[in-house]
């Protein structure tokens, strides 16, 4: 195989859609010899013509100089027939996501290629080991999953099946790098990396809704404003389109067998069944039409704010918190205030009797996430309304208040915590090195921190205790702790400890 660092490496690309484009685009701006083929007739011109319209923009621009813009369009050639591949050094397919049509493929460049070049697949889930398993020489074959769009997301996945080469890897690795990616070495499982840690995000936001604690606009800002997302969950859900992550996240919990850490809810099926499929039908979790109303995230204050308020058990961040909106701090609970507490993992209801509060004036504060800008608030059922109110008025003097319903972990300990886990389980699985978790999910998925970053950030305790205690009070092993994050939290160690 020739070596990737020599200018005369020329690159095969099947597929010339949103992906196949993009992937030819990056190359032929690499310096790249490129030929882009697709089944359907005069499609890659077609997409070689948009090409070269995007670098001339790019030099309009000033992004982009005339003469690489001219270099890289020479670079790039639209093929008719998949013939025309025969001297490729590497092949990437990037054509429709069902396996039969991908083996078919591979069975026939096996036919047309080298001895000695490559075949990549840009899958985002299925199987590399799959794709190989009907051909000559499955050693050639592996993964190498870009993100869309191509152009700007400057990650790429290079899956490693039973049979692929360490001179394959070692050759895909380094392609990756010369396309300006940053390539992450994964083993061959479901969902590979991005695809399958990027579940819970979503997963956990659909269950909270599902059980009715909070709106898919609450959900959302707890996370951006209190996590630091740059989407909430049903915002990125509306983006990609149900049509693409309802089907994913299927697949990979149905080939990990189940795994409830997977499951999504009736609403994702749906949402796509009805055709809500987010930005591209105009409707999904938002209204995208024009003039479309924005859901309101934030508690109504309808009450004089508390002027005294008990803090339950020692909690330093609730009591400054209470302060800074104004409020006093009892030293005793004087039987008549709002009792404040920051459970862990706990709802209200649970909290209240563990510690024989009366569950009527208890309010619960979450204290793990971020609460300079929102603050995320919740009571048992049957507490006493005018009294939530007043500690409402209190936040919403100085905070933004999410009031949301009685959850073990509230939202976004809940959601946090899921995240971390699943991260947990790949580092456990072996999925790839733990830096290259965390990388792959900030780049793949622009993600504030990697989840086994985000276990260390709640700490890997808290994030133990979280999952535990929605263990327990829920029955639902939908929040089974890794064994990765047991085995560091109960030693007091990173969760980021190999």
């Amino acid at each position: 195989m020739k070596g990737m660092d020599s200018s005369e490496i020329t690159l095969g690309v099947v597929g010339a859609g949103a992906m196949g484009g993009g992937i030819a685009q990056v190359a032929a701006a690499a310096g790249i010899r490129t030929r882009l083929h697709d089944a359907r007739q005069g499609a890659a011109a077609e997409t070689c013509e948009k090409i070269r319209d995007r670098f001339a923009k790019r030099v309009t621009a000033g992004k982009m100089s005339a003469e690489e813009a001219n270099v890289a369009t020479a670079n790039l050639l639209p093929v008719a027939g998949l013939n025309e591949l025969a001297d490729c050094d590497v092949v990437i397919e990037a054509i429709v996501e069902k396996l039969e049509v991908k083996t078919a493929l591979f069975k026939e460049l096996e036919e047309l290629v080298r001895e000695d070049a490559i075949l990549a697949s840009n899958t985002s889930s299925l199987p590399i080991g799959a794709i190989a398993a009907g051909l000559k020489r499955r050693d050639r074959v592996a993964g190498m999953h870009f993100f869309n769009p191509v152009p700007a997301m400057k990650l790429v996945e290079v899956i490693q099946a039973a049979d692929t080469s360490a001179v394959v890897m070692d050759a895909l690795i380094e392609l990756g790098g010369r396309l300006g990616r940053v390539p992450v070495v994964v083993k061959d499982t479901p969902g590979f990396l991005v695809n399958f840690g990027g579940r819970a995000y979503t997963t956990e936001a659909l269950a909270i809704v599902h059980e009715g604690v909070a709106t898919p606009a609450q959900v959302d800002a707890i996370m951006r404003d209190c996590f630091g997302f740059r989407m909430g969950p049903f915002e990125l859900m509306d983006l990609t389109g149900m049509d693409v992550n309802f089907p994913v996240t299927r697949f990979v919990h149905e080939n990990f067998f189940g795994d409830p850490r997977l499951r999504s809810t009736p609403l994702h099926r749906y949402m796509l069944e009805t055709g809500q499929l987010g930005r591209k039908t105009g409707q999904g979790f938002y209204d995208h039409s024009d003039g479309a109303v924005t859901p309101s995230t934030d508690a109504e204050v309808n009450a004089p704010p508390a002027e005294a308020i008990f803090v339950h058990s020692e909690t330093p961040k609730l009591s400054r918190l209470i302060e800074a909106c104004g409020a006093r701090v009892l030293v005793e609970d004087d039987g008549q205030s709002p009792v404040l507490a920051a459970p862990v993992g706990e709802d209200a209801s649970a909290y209240a009797v563990r510690n024989g509060i009366d569950h009527r004036r208890l309010v619960c504060v979450d204290t793990v996430s971020d609460c300079e800008q929102r603050v995320t608030i919740m009571a048992a059922p049957g507490h006493d309304a005018e009294m939530v109110a007043t500690v409402v008025a209190c936040f919403a003097q100085k905070r933004q208040v999410s009031l949301i319903g009685d959850s073990p972990g509230f939202v976004g300990q809940r959601i946090a915590a899921m995240v971390a886990n699943l991260g947990c389980e790949m580092a456990q699985m072996g999925l790839a090195k733990i830096d290259d978790i965390d990388l792959a999910l900030r780049l793949g998925l622009n993600y504030p921190y990697g989840p086994l970053e985000l276990a260390d950030h709640l700490g890997s305790k808290v994030t133990y205790r979280i999952l535990e205690q929605a263990q327990l009070l829920s029955g639902d092993d939908r929040y089974r702790p890794s064994q990765w994050l047991r085995r560091r939290a109960q030693l007091g160690l990173s969760a980021r400890t190999g």
